[in-house]
């Protein structure tokens, strides 16, 4: 199928700040909807890439949230993904048609999640768990007491409620405070005040040092020595390389041999992982997440320029979020890194050579009218674009698993 549309995502977050689901909506050029055949292909092309024969789900604990219109419902291909991790969003007015109401009820018994947008809670009332197992509530700062009264009473029921748009952490807190199950904003890219850990921590501070060694090539023994002074680093190292299967069957217990048997430019990529993952920031798990996906996706939609640049273009995406996770504008963020030129450039101002491939990763978490103009620079197809995105969401549950 010849896809025309961008996948574009948001994360949900849950009152801990951890990302609990992954809302998806297709970009439409011109605003033409797909037809049904070409909804079938989409939906079938999701569950192509976030299911597999073997591992099964891929998105681990993750649930997707498909914004879905009354066609999309009846997909055979629905029947592809696992019902417990998936919901469709859809209008509540579209079920005024009595064909898409029964469609939503078959599916309900099918244990297939169903969230209602736009829905008037004072009209729906008590068919409202019948009906749908999430309900949009639109959070406003105005007549908190008021939506408390209204929330009180959805809280006694099965329904779960997610509040959008929640923009800022004050709306945050006032939405856990009321109760409300999931959140969905742009918190991912906003430090949560007061939560900045200020610079570097001893942990970030070697692993810097080990990443700068590497991009020199220091000989084995020197990395060695610096390892060795920070026990935890060594312990995830030895337990990384282990579990990785490097050591073809024998466990492998010195630091030499798992530096030797791993390789300098693999061995950066996994401090480049550690770095993001050593903050101690309080507002991490939903920004380190989107690192490793902006980081995964970014390297993929450049692997036309070759290996190595792929795995550049992966430590841009994979920092480009150090200046929130570390407190620090991104300026002074260079200036504690060696980072080569081009790096740097996409870091700085989404230049150079890489820089395009990182502002395409961008675009897509933002829901950003430049998609499809910069895929098009790029010269990557709707299709190349999507498969990357969706294969980057399973590989970061993967690696932070």
């Amino acid at each position: 199928m010849h896809q025309t549309h961008f996948l574009v995502r948001e994360p949900l977050l849950d009152p801990q700040q951890r990302v609990v689901g992954y809302e998806l909506c297709w970009q439409h050029p011109a605003d033409t909807p797909p037809a049904q055949a070409g909804l079938e292909g989409l939906v079938s092309f999701v569950a192509d890439q976030v299911c597999d024969a073997e591992r099964g789900w891929l998105l681990r604990d993750k649930t997707l949230f498909l914004q879905a219109v009354p066609a999309m419902l009846s997909t055979d291909a629905l029947h592809c993904l696992p019902p417990q991790h998936t919901v469709l969003s859809i209008r509540t007015s579209e079920l005024a048609n009595p064909d898409t109401l029964a469609a939503v009820r078959a599916l309900r018994a099918g244990d297939v999640g169903i969230l209602l947008r736009n829905c008037d809670l004072t009209r729906v009332g008590n068919r409202l768990p019948s009906i749908a197992s999430y309900v949009e509530v639109r959070f406003s700062g105005a007549n908190v007491a008021d939506q408390a009264r209204t929330y009180a009473a959805l809280k006694q029921s099965s329904v779960r409620m997610v509040g959008r748009p929640v923009t800022t952490w004050e709306d945050y807190d006032i939405c856990a405070a009321l109760g409300i199950d999931a959140f969905v904003g742009k918190l991912h890219l906003t430090p949560r005040p007061g939560s900045e850990s200020k610079g570097l921590n001893p942990a970030q501070a070697a692993i810097l040092q080990l990443m700068q060694m590497v991009r020199e090539n220091a000989d084995v023994p020197k990395l060695e020595s610096v390892l060795k002074r920070d026990a935890a680093l060594s312990y995830k190292l030895l337990r990384y390389i282990n579990s990785a299967g490097f050591g073809a069957g024998r466990e492998i217990q010195s630091l030499k041999q798992a530096i030797t048997l791993l390789g300098y430019q693999p061995l950066y990529r996994w401090l480049t992982l550690l770095l993001a993952t050593a903050s101690t920031s309080g507002y991490s798990p939903v920004l380190l997440e989107t690192a490793v996906v902006r980081g995964r996706l970014a390297e993929l939609l450049g692997t036309s320029l070759g290996r190595a640049e792929a795995e550049n273009i992966f430590v841009a995406g994979m920092f480009s979020l150090l200046d929130r996770l570390l407190g620090i504008p991104m300026g002074e963020v260079l200036e504690t890194m060696p980072l080569s030129a081009d790096i740097a450039a996409a870091l700085l101002n989404r230049g150079g050579k890489y820089g395009p491939y990182l502002a395409l990763a961008e675009a897509c978490e933002l829901n950003s009218d430049l998609v499809a103009a910069l895929a098009a620079s790029l010269q990557l197809s709707p299709e190349e674009v999507n498969k990357a995105h969706l294969s980057a969401l399973a590989w970061t549950q993967a690696v932070t698993a």
